[in-house]
Parts: C-alpha cells; sequence; structure tokens
C-alpha cells in the first residue's frame, strides 16, 4: 500500500470503507494451533459460542446481520442464516503473524511486517529492564523471587498472561494507588527495551493489593491475574498499548489520510493504530463503540465526495473470551449484530464498502483464558455491484490482505507494505 491514489484524492469512485474488527471471533482452529496446547486444535470460537448459547438459553442467537453478510456460508450453524440476497463477498484469513494477539493482529491487518518481532518472558530480561527502571528515577524489587518486578512500592511489571506466553509484557496498578498517567511513563520506559509485540500500561480497580493475583501461567509466565483483580467488572479500566516500532507511515490509515480520506479510529482501534490526523473515539462499551461507528459513516456521508476510512475495533467479545464467559459474549454478539444493521442500511451508496472481520480467536469454553490460534472471517458487503448474491472468496493468506482490500476500495494503489494483496471482491 503506497499513498499513490488512482484520479484526484483517494479515487473518483471511493466512498466509505469501514472496517469493524470482532476481537476474539475466530471461526476454527488453524492448522498450527496445537503447536503450544494441543487442545487448541479443536478451538471454534463462534461454533463453540453458538452451541453453548442455544443450550444454556433454549434459543438460537439472534444475528441477522451477520447472517446477512455471509458468516454462515463460512460456518454453517443454525443459528446462521444458510444464505444471503445481499451484494457480499466472505471468506477466511489466516492470522499472518505468529500467535493470536490483537496489537500483532490490527497492525498486520493495517500493513506492519510483525514476522520479526521477538517473543520473550520478563524472567530473560530483568536485568536490563530494572536498570532501565532504576535509571528513569524508579525504586525497583522483584515480588518474592519470582520474575515480576515491584516499581515504586505498588506498580507490576509481568508477563501478559492473557495472550500466547511471550507475547505481552504489562505494566499493572491499581488507580487507588497510582495515576494513570505515571502507569503509563513506567511501562514506556520498559517498552524501551521490550523485544515483545507489546507493552500494555492497565490501571483498574481493585479490593485487594494486586500482589494477591501475581499467578503462574502457561511457558514458565508469571504475573497479574488481570480477570481475578476486578480491573474488567470494577469500572474505570484505563489502558493503552505501547506496540513494537512500526512504519505507521506505510500502513493505511495514515496513507489513507494522505490520499484525501477522512479517518476515524474507534474503539480499542483508537488506541492501538497510529494516525496523525485521525478522529479518535475511544470506548469499551459494545453500545458505545457502534454508535461512534455510524456516526463517524454518517457524517462521511454528509461530507458529500470526501472519501473516508473507519476502523473500529469492538472489544467486549475478547473481554467475555477471557473470562470464559460465553453467555456475555453471546449478548456483546448480539449487541454487535444490531450495530452492524445499522451499519449496513447506513452504507448504502455504490462505493461504499463495509469490512466485517476479526484478530484472532478467543474460544469461551475452551478451558483457558488465552486467544486461540483460528481462522477469522472476512464479510465484505459490497453496495452498487450489482451482483445478486454472496460471492465465497479464497482463504486470504494473512490478515494484510483485508488491509489491501480496503486500500484498493480507497483508491489506494501501490505495493503492499507487507505483501497483502487484495482479495478478488
Amino acid at each position: 500500500m503506497s499513498a499513490a491514489v488512482a484520479g484526484s484524492g483517494a479515487g473518483a469512485s471511493a466512498g466509505r470503507t469501514v472496517i469493524v474488527v470482532l476481537d476474539g471471533l475466530g471461526i476454527g482452529a488453524m492448522p498450527d494451533a496445537g503447536a503450544l496446547r494441543p487442545g487448541d486444535l479443536e478451538a471454534d470460537t463462534l461454533g463453540h459460542l453458538l452451541d453453548r448459547y442455544r443450550a444454556a438459553h433454549g434459543r438460537h442467537l439472534r444475528l441477522p446481520a451477520l447472517g446477512d453478510l455471509g458468516l454462515g456460508l463460512l460456518r454453517p450453524h443454525p443459528a446462521l442464516a444458510s444464505g444471503t440476497a445481499l451484494p457480499v463477498a466472505a471468506g477466511r484469513a489466516r492470522l499472518g503473524y505468529d500467535g493470536a494477539d490483537t496489537y500483532a493482529g490490527h497492525q498486520t491487518m493495517m500493513g506492519a511486517d510483525f514476522s520479526r518481532v521477538a517473543v520473550a518472558r520478563l524472567a530473560q530480561h530483568l536485568a536490563e529492564v530494572t536498570a532501565a527502571l532504576e535509571q528513569a528515577g524508579h525504586k525497583v524489587e522483584s515480588l518474592g523471587g519470582e520474575p515480576v518486578l515491584v516499581v515504586d512500592g505498588n506498580m507490576l511489571v509481568h508477563d501478559n498472561l492473557e495472550a500466547d506466553p511471550g507475547i505481552n509484557w504489562n505494566v499493572s496498578a491499581r488507580l487507588e494507588d497510582q495515576p494513570f498517567e505515571r502507569i503509563l511513563a513506567v511501562a514506556r520506559t520498559v517498552r524501551a527495551t521490550a523485544p515483545v509485540a507489546r507493552v500494555i500500561a492497565v490501571g483498574g480497580r481493585s479490593g485487594s493489593p494486586l500482589p494477591d493475583f501475581v499467578r503462574h501461567g502457561d511457558g514458565d509466565t508469571v504475573g497479574l491475574d488481570t480477570p481475578a483483580s476486578g480491573f474488567y467488572r470494577n469500572g474505570g479500566l484505563r489502558v493503552q498499548h505501547l506496540g513494537a516500532p512500526v512504519d505507521h507511515a506505510r500502513q493505511l490509515p495514515e496513507l489513507a489520510a494522505r490520499a484525501g480520506a477522512d479517518v476515524t479510529l474507534v474503539g480499542k482501534a483508537a488506541d492501538i493504530l497510529a494516525c496523525d490526523s485521525a478522529v479518535r473515539r475511544p470506548a469499551v462499551r459494545t453500545e458505545e463503540v457502534l454508535a461512534h461507528t455510524v456516526s463517524a459513516a454518517r457524517h462521511a456521508g454528509e461530507a458529500g465526495g470526501t472519501p473516508a476510512l473507519v476502523v473500529a475495533n469492538v472489544q467486549e467479545t475478547d473481554l467475555a473470551g477471557h473470562q470464559q464467559d460465553a453467555a456475555r459474549f453471546g449478548a456483546v454478539l448480539e449487541e454487535t449484530d444490531a450495530g452492524l444493521g445499522a451499519l449496513l442500511r447506513e452504507l448504502n451508496r455504490p462505493g461504499d464498502r463495509l469490512i466485517v472481520t476479526a484478530d484472532h480467536g478467543n474460544d469461551p469454553v475452551i478451558g483457558h483464558a488465552f486467544h486461540t490460534r483460528e481462522f477469522v472471517p472476512v464479510l465484505v458487503h459490497r453496495p452498487g455491484t450489482g451482483d445478486a448474491g454472496p460471492v465465497l472468496l479464497p482463504d486470504a493468506a494473512s490478515l494484510a490482505d483485508v488491509g489491501a482490500t480496503a486500500a484498493q476500495f480507497l483508491g489506494i494503489c501501490g505495493d503492499g507494505t507487507a505483501g497483502g494483496s487484495p482479495l478478488p471482491v
């Protein structure tokens, strides 16, 4: 994806392109899913969720918009329509990066090459992280001999236990003890020495000191059990993702902005994607994420001929997966479906495109709280194409193909930054 543009602006036929990432909605294990945990070869986030919901509630999940978008063509199930009359293209994508991680997934989708980011436990880098923090003026101690650092008495630097071992590190503290800005400052110091994909600053509210919730995880990791701490349920959660170095100038949001498109980043996408000129609408609640997304699309439509890119992340699906809470996952997915229905009604002009996809799996019944390495759906609504029904796409080699496809919709042409190729839609 280069900044070259077909025609003037972002291309004469370009309209509004909206990408909605349903965080954690995998549709079946990739062939290498069992490399770390053999049981993950049975992962099927969507299928298991639909089965569990029917068994628990006596009815199927109501997902009419996802059915209209062709999800049932990829993962046949009685809860999903087996066909659709809408002009959609539907296929699966491999992840295109190692492991199963939100940050790596989004960066890959937007055009970054994450094939060389290191997998490392904090235990392997304690000395250099400690030195960097002490040089920055912090007091650093180990937590009871474990490979967890206590910074200034109440901040923890630790392995992230919610992703595959060694993918991410966290800097966590209670907001009762530290303002989020100080947590973030420590995370930035750690980021400067860390080889991993993400260092995540996390502030939340807990009724007990965080060391009470430190435990051993898979692959010799040690860290805070964030769901057990209460951070996800007690309100006030603050999170910022500090990623591995990426040439953001060559990623889709920045390229779209330079080509003349209005760019809006919504939900978690506003936290983890870079674009200096983008409008940012951070949010966690699904209702708010979808409202911001529909509003951004509508505003772009009212602007006339200016092309637009909106990238949104629905995060609460992923949080429910981490909590192994299929009931919550289902409720969030129904809420999301209603928002997707509103988007389908809004994006009805020739040149408008809606892409619904995911970044990895997070099977809520697999028996652990980690992401699962699964294929993800790629559902593309294409009004104005003249097609009477759906087109089935070949499997995409990488999420980078999703970004390359969006770039093509926006009239941005040229070489892909990470080998992504537009899908035949």
